[in-house]
């Protein structure tokens, strides 16, 4: 007979370590904790037939983001079909998903996680998942939004783990934007589990979009005390003050600093043990790129960044790292290795059956292309690659406030080349978008 689990869902086993061990994974999985790995280690200690526990690892392996990571994928996606037999129809799903997401099919694994919500809306690991990949690789913010809403019904007042929910609502409402209504669930989610990541991370978005910049410091101080512990999403935290420090006016000195001790702290065993990690590099790639613009020398830090980017030519599975793995080459004057990571990525998109192919060869490959000619001065160039296809930029995933990285590379290389036209088209659309709050201070500056 299935154990029940915290949430009150049918586990194909007879070990309740087990189940207690794929609970505590669960929750580290949604507050961001780096013990993950250890809990779904136990639960498979604990029962080396349990399908839900080799799913779980399989799709830590994925979150990864990593082709090297895929390897283990498979064998745990292997180990789960062997005991499929006695898996229940929710944990059947779920190692389809995880099938269909290692394939490069992301709407199927998409499919595959609404369909356990639709008779188990309280499955957080689906919920997360498919929140995950909505955002990531679907790219599809009202998809994401929809699909939390789905089931926030079943998510009433008192239920164990509505905070968890609450969290990823708000960040969906910010990113369809409305700020109002994530703002509310965001700190709704706080109350009731201040040690909560993601809503911290749902209120930085807000407070970024709303250009209520002095409220970052403030934000982090609240988060402070449960960073320990914490992932490598404590570096994003981190990278989300720092745009509020650009933004307030904080000197040069003090922002190289930053990226050094909090945003790209090559100390941290996190890093060591994860030195590529794909939202660790747009962290600090970003970072880098945005203080420049802002006439700032970063000195040397793009050569580490450079070495991580030249390593991972040929990996894809997060279409949105490709430009910032084109910064960091392009930063330190590595044009053949420029050369052979859009070489890679022509290949990709137009071999490649993953659904995200497409989005490569429309709108990454002309996001590097710009990227590399901005470096290059080519400016003109750099403005003729990404504006014809810039409303293609969402595509690419990733949020509103890491995507205007590229909108502002764009707009420098309209001044540069003197090509005020598109210049003021950029500056409108970017106004239009964050209406009625004020644009970041680049803009402004580039409007002056």
């Amino acid at each position: 007979m299935p154990m029940r689990d915290a949430l009150d869902l049918d586990i194909a086993t007879g070990s309740r370590a087990c189940v207690d061990a794929l609970d505590a994974a669960r929750a580290s999985l949604l507050g961001f904790r780096a013990d993950m790995a250890l809990h779904a280690k136990a639960a498979l200690a604990a029962d080396p037939d349990c399908v839900l526990a080799h799913v779980l690892r399989g799709s830590m392996s994925m979150l990864l983001s990593n082709v090297a990571a895929l390897e283990g994928v498979d064998r745990s996606i292997a180990a789960a079909a062997r005991g499929a037999g006695r898996a229940t129809p929710r944990e059947a799903l779920h190692l389809e998903a995880l099938r269909c997401w290692r394939a490069g099919r992301t709407r199927a694994a998409i499919a595959a996680w609404e369909a356990i919500l639709r008779d188990h809306p309280r499955d957080l690991l689906a919920l997360r998942l498919s929140h995950f990949a909505y955002f990531w690789s679907a790219a599809d913010p009202t998809g994401m939004r929809a699909s939390i809403e789905r089931v926030l019904p079943a998510w009433g007042p008192g239920v164990p783990g509505r905070g968890w929910v609450l969290g990823m609502h708000g960040f969906a409402c910010e990113e369809t934007g409305e700020l109002g209504a994530a703002e509310i669930g965001a700190r709704a989610a706080l109350e009731a589990n201040p040690s909560d990541l993601w809503s911290v991370h749902a209120l930085a978005h807000v407070l970024e979009m709303a250009a209520r910049h002095g409220e970052g410091d403030a934000l982090a101080e609240h988060a402070a005390p449960h960073l320990a512990g914490a992932t490598n999403f404590r570096f994003h935290l981190a990278w989300h003050r720092a745009l509020s420090r650009m933004e307030t006016g904080s000197a040069a000195a003090e922002m190289l600093r930053w990226y050094d001790e909090a945003v790209r702290d090559l100390s941290s065993p996190l890093v060591q043990g994860q030195p590529d990690l794909y939202i660790d590099i747009q962290n600090a790639a970003s970072l880098l790129l945005r203080l420049e613009l802002a006439g700032v020398d970063p000195g040397d830090r793009w050569d580490e960044l450079a070495d991580r980017a030249e390593a991972r030519i040929g990996d894809h599975l997060v279409v949105f790292t490709l430009p910032h793995w084109m910064m960091a080459l392009a930063a330190a004057g590595r044009w053949a290795a420029c050369e052979r990571l859009l070489d890679a990525m022509r290949a990709h998109g137009a071999t490649s059956p993953s659904e995200e192919a497409g989005v490569v060869a429309a709108v990454a490959i002309p996001a590097a292309l710009c990227v590399r000619a901005h470096r290059r001065g080519a400016f003109a160039e750099a403005l003729d690659a990404l504006f014809p296809v810039r409303h293609g930029i969402a595509r690419l995933g990733g949020s509103h406030a890491q995507r205007d990285l590229l909108w502002q590379v764009m707009a420098d290389a309209a001044r540069r080349a003197g090509r005020f036209a598109e210049l003021s088209t950029i500056l409108r659309e970017v106004a239009t978008a964050r209406a009625p709050h004020p644009v970041p201070g680049f803009y402004r500056r580039l409007a002056a």
